[in-house]
């Protein structure tokens, strides 16, 4: 069965499903854009074709899916270009995600970020082994959590959504399990037999039961706490505070997380903030409109293409963020990311 996606993800019907399989395992299945449009161009027929009961997405290898294949982009960049249709095309195709009316189930067993909670956050069901990684590292590159990071981080309880914005930190099986981030946690050993029974049955909740087995969380209920008084402060001015205060009495936590904060880029940080309170308000559809007026601004920006140096091409050294520090990002600054664009809108 052929969308397009020539060697980079495969479609198949398997019994009562349709199951796409990420298949970049040495770029940790990283989205390219022949992947986001084979994927839209599935989903668009598996919508109409009453044989499908419901669509299954995995990954090979050691990721489900890792984000964006953003280098083009970078190289783009640097020689004085925009590609912002592969962002336009991969906002619209999770849009389409968000509104597909079949079970969707994301069986996610290893590391999932950036892009890949976009094609696995949307849907109706993400199913995760304990190998899974879950994180929006975006801050950390000069970014911002975006493929709908809005809608789903916003919508997180305790405030642990802005958390995982702000920081960029990882999150474990039993922790998105307790958040919402996963809805079902299987054993890894067991992938095999939940496909088979899935896809020959089609009877999404019946398997989904059969195979479930709860995980505790990861964190305990105090640093839970902990994360929810520190992230739903009014300001990010006031969530630092907080934690500065916390850390000055010695609370190794917030100690540790308000270091991690202040090494992420000052003008992600700022956007994130008000993206993430934004989006609890908003549709799906307008956290996508949202989010491509950010992205067209990051584009145009410094911290971005630092970032990506940083962490990707020269790897392991220290961005040098412009501004340097939060006081130097005014908050007319932050709320031009948000502004209009005029007959350059996202048209989904």
């Amino acid at each position: 069965m052929d969308f397009g996606g020539g060697d980079e993800i495969r479609f198949e019907t398997m019994g009562q499903a349709g199951v796409v399989t990420l298949t970049r395992p040495k770029a940790l299945n990283a989205l390219t854009g022949q992947m986001v449009h084979a994927l839209a161009a599935a989903l668009n027929a598996w919508e109409k074709d009453a044989s499908v009961r419901l669509v299954l997405v995995r990954g090979e290898g050691r990721a489900f899916c890792a984000g964006g294949d953003i280098m083009d982009v970078y190289r783009a960049g640097r020689a004085g270009e925009r590609h912002v249709e592969f962002f336009a095309d991969e906002y619209r195709m999770n849009a389409q995600l968000a509104r597909f009316p079949k079970p969707y189930v994301a069986l996610i067993d290893g590391i999932v970020m950036g892009g890949g909670v976009g094609i696995s956050a949307h849907g109706s069901h993400r199913v995760m082994t304990e190998n899974a990684i879950v994180a929006m590292p975006e801050v950390g590159i000069g970014f911002f959590p975006d493929v709908g990071g809005s809608h789903v981080l916003s919508r997180l309880p305790g405030a642990f959504g802005m958390y995982m914005a702000l920081t960029g930190n990882r999150v474990r099986q039993g922790d998105a399990l307790a958040v919402g981030l996963a809805t079902q946690t299987i054993r890894s050993e067991s992938q095999q037999e939940f496909v088979e029974a899935l896809t020959a049955s089609g009877e999404v909740e019946e398997v989904l039961r059969r195979f479930h087995v709860a995980v505790p969380a990861e964190t305990d209920a105090a640093t839970f706490a902990a994360i929810e008084r520190h992230f739903s402060q009014e300001t990010l001015e006031a969530a630092l505070a907080s934690l500065k205060e916390e850390a000055g009495a010695g609370d190794a936590f917030a100690s540790k997380t308000l270091a991690t904060i202040l090494s992420r880029s000052p003008t992600s940080l700022k956007v994130a903030w008000r993206e993430i309170r934004r989006g609890a308000d908003l549709s799906m559809d307008d956290c996508m409109r949202m989010e491509f007026r950010v992205l067209n601004r990051m584009l145009d920006g410094h911290d971005f293409y630092e970032g990506i140096r940083a962490v990707l091409v020269d790897k392991g050294s220290t961005p040098v963020w412009n501004p340097p520090t939060l006081d130097g990002v005014s908050d007319a600054a932050a709320e031009a990311y948000f502004a209009p664009l005029g007959d350059r809108e996202l048209i989904l």
